[in-house]
């Protein structure tokens, strides 16, 4: 399919200059003319382009707008997806995979229940895809789940899918690919803990203790009978 017209041919090396210049694998371009505002999401795989889709702005609200508590620099958003076309088409589908990287962040291993305090919804109904984002409040319940609410804290967005340009299927999974050397080879037996130390375990047969060779200490000698085994004065009086 093609991506864009002769007019907005140009865009598209403005992705390309800014995600090659700035080293980066994302990247996002806003541009509007006269009624018309929209947003370009790309990315990149092995310095050629990967998957380019424009997304009309329909309706926009800020963050300034919204009057209330925000959440934190670097909070890691929950991001919820509904809708049927994000099951049904393979164009939102891809959509859904490139919003996925790109509010990922950084990736972790573990994540304590306080810390889940963003969630950014993405819900396609009606030919459009709103978007919004929410702070998670947590409130006692008399149980030990607590209770949560959510509060629009901002950005809101409606956008609508406009023009797209996918990698193909194939190209897709080979981006998807994980190197060989990148996968950690499991040893049987060995671990880490979360301080780096490496513990492992040996099994062994059953062994015969009864031929170990060990140093005998003089306290547990045998004694033969009638052998005294006290080198003491014979008198105790003369002590």
């Amino acid at each position: 399919m093609q991506l864009f017209s002769s007019g907005i041919l140009s865009l598209a090396g403005c992705i390309m200059y800014l995600i090659l210049t700035g080293n980066v694998a994302l990247c996002i371009l806003n541009y509007h003319t006269h009624n018309n505002e929209a947003q370009i999401i790309g990315r990149l795989y092995d310095y050629h382009l990967l998957d380019m889709v424009e997304l009309g702005i329909d309706d926009c609200q800020l963050i300034e707008t919204f009057k209330n508590q925000k959440i934190a620099a670097g909070i890691k958003p929950c991001l919820l997806f509904a809708g049927e076309p994000f099951n049904s088409s393979s164009e939102y589908q891809r959509l859904k995979n490139l919003l996925v990287d790109f509010f990922r962040g950084e990736e972790i291993t573990g994540l304590r229940l306080a810390g889940l305090e963003h969630v950014i919804s993405f819900t396609a109904a009606e030919g459009k895809i709103f978007m919004r984002s929410y702070r998670i409040l947590t409130k006692k319940s008399g149980a030990k789940t607590p209770r949560v609410d959510l509060e629009e804290i901002g950005p809101r967005m409606d956008f609508s899918l406009r023009r797209t340009k996918l990698a193909s299927d194939d190209l897709f999974k080979t981006s998807c690919k994980k190197p060989r050397q990148i996968k950690p080879k499991t040893v049987k037996n060995i671990k880490k803990d979360a301080l780096g130390t490496t513990t492992g375990r040996i099994h062994l047969g059953k062994q015969d203790l009864s031929k170990l060779q060990v140093k005998r200490m003089k306290g547990l000698r045998k004694v033969k009978s009638g052998k005294k085994t006290s080198k003491g004065p014979k008198n105790p009086a003369s002590i």
